[in-house]
């Protein structure tokens, strides 16, 4: 009953339209014997992730569908997201309303913070593992909210009632939202001490390394975005040389559902079969129906190939022209699709007869009833990024990132890889910068991860890079709220250059 009385309770707050509308309360769960058990906080630490994994595909489009890999052809359906790919955005145009529900998973969080600590567990270094978990992952939200809006209200205790008033709360500034989010990786890295560990040995929960990673990725945003400069350019280096345990594994041995542990993956969502399958297979395929008559780049008939999705997205010429040496086997991103039966390699722009392409790093396996069954687990981390970041960091401190480009590009030529070729010799600062964002732009395709560097770069790049967008719509940068949650709340104000 009191479990039923929890959801009910759930139920009844997401009807709540405030400043903070997803935001749930607190269950009386916590008042009569809920957090008073380790069995219930275990029980509530993997409620965190299930909730977490549910916010997958909002982080994939908030990173990925503004910058410039989207936009091209779809076979038989229609694309998504046109005004965010064209970054069509304005105070009546909001691709995410009540800040994207991130408050909702924030007050699992806070809940878990306030409450856990007091709960008895027979091996206290689980509990200080558990928390430094859950300090990672709310620093995370918090960076993604920082990133997509600026200024967003901070809430660090759960929610006691349902309540107007109590859940009023203006938006913070980007600086106090950067101090939380650095305070919670703090936070996190001391509950872990020198646990480098794995929980229960799987990349499918929060870690220190992952922390690590995440603490890199904000401090060069705090230095390069927030003006923090080169203080925190070192910062971020000093974080990431601290992660150890992973490397760069063989391309062959990267994606898959039988890879899904490999060494690289520093953190990823789970997906399986009878819990819940990942949105690629939706989004990035097609129908078996759409494709029976065409034909791959090299003429040969796609008739027969198990395929049961739709095609939502599909990469723009730009996209396919940065995969088109044939010796790097990122080229192996997509299957490219088209309509005559002839060869098309390279590929070319504009080409009448190229029809679409299958995403192929999580185009998941045949399952035993004969359809592909999208269930690979997807990377929010991966060692590829750490190097990379690395390699921007000391780019930005005036160092030579020639190492990390070239641990990148050695992995993608395999044993097609010859230095004198491919090798990365490195320029001014301005042209290393360019390097390592097409390094990253070809290494996360399909990751949600390109327009978040853009921004990151600093210097314009994203209006030279994204046409879609210019640079005398800056404010664009950050979204805007809905005007349903400017009436409901008088303490927000709407996000900078949206007023008009």
């Amino acid at each position: 009953m009191k479990i039923l009385n929890y959801i009910l309770i759930l139920m009844a707050a997401m009807l709540v339209s405030s400043c903070e509308p997803d935001m749930q309360p607190e269950s009386d769960l916590t008042f009569n014997g809920f957090w008073e058990t380790e069995e219930a906080a275990r029980a509530a630490h993997t409620g965190i992730y299930a909730s977490f994994r549910n916010y997958n595909f909002t982080l994939w489009r908030m990173g990925g569908v503004r910058a410039d890999v989207w936009g091209g052809k779809t076979f038989a359906n229609a694309p998504n997201d046109i005004d965010l790919i064209e970054n069509n955005i304005s105070s009546t145009i909001v691709p995410f309303g009540n800040w994207a529900n991130f408050y909702g998973l924030v007050h699992y969080l806070n809940d878990f913070i306030k409450n856990a600590p007091d709960v008895p567990f027979q091996y206290e270094e689980d509990k200080q593992h558990m928390l430094g978990q859950i300090y990672g992952l709310r620093a995370y939200v918090y960076y993604t909210m920082l990133k997509a809006w600026g200024e967003v209200p901070i809430s660090t205790e759960p929610l006691l009632e349902v309540n107007l008033e109590v859940l009023k709360k203006s938006r913070a500034s980007k600086e106090e939202v950067m101090t939380q989010i650095k305070n919670d990786i703090a936070k996190s890295l001391e509950y872990f001490g020198n646990d480098n560990s794995l929980w229960d040995a799987q990349n499918l929960y929060w870690s220190k390394p992952a922390t690590l990673a995440l603490k890199g990725d904000v401090y060069l945003w705090s230095g390069k975005v927030l003006g923090g400069g080169d203080s925190d350019f070192t910062e971020a280096i000093n974080a990431l040389e601290q992660i150890n345990g992973f490397t760069l594994v063989d391309y062959s041995s990267l994606w898959g559902q039988e890879n899904e542990f490999n060494d690289e993956f520093i953190f990823a969502f789970d997906y399986q079969q009878d819990q819940a399958s990942n949105f690629y297979g939706t989004y990035f395929t097609t129908r078996a129906v759409d494709i029976a008559e065409l034909f791959d780049e090299e003429g040969n008939s796609m008739e027969g190939y198990v395929v049961n999705g739709l095609s939502r997205y599909g990469p723009s010429d730009k996209t396919l022209l940065m995969l088109e040496d044939p010796l790097d086997q990122r080229r192996e991103t997509f299957i490219r699709v088209y309509n005559d039966g002839e060869a098309h390699i390279p590929f070319q722009a504009d080409n009448p007869n190229y029809v679409g392409s299958i995403l192929k790093k999580f185009l998941g396996i045949i399952g035993d009833d004969g359809t592909r069954w999208s269930y690979n687990n997807v990377p929010l981390y991966r060692y590829a990024d750490v190097v990379l970041l690395l390699a921007e960091a000391k780019n930005n401190l005036g160092e030579d990132p020639t190492s990390e480009i070239n641990q990148i590009r050695q992995r993608a030529y395999g044993e097609n890889y010859d230095a004198n070729i491919h090798g990365f010799v490195s320029g001014t600062q301005s042209e290393n910068k360019t390097a390592i964002l097409d390094e990253r732009y070809k290494e996360f395709i399909g990751e949600g991860k390109r327009w978040w560097d853009l921004v990151r770069a600093g210097d314009g790049i994203v209006f030279d890079e994204v046409a879609t967008l210019d640079e005398s719509e800056a404010y664009k940068i950050y979204y805007p709220i809905s005007q349903d949650m400017l009436s409901n709340d008088s303490e927000l104000e709407q996000t900078d250059g949206y007023e008009q």
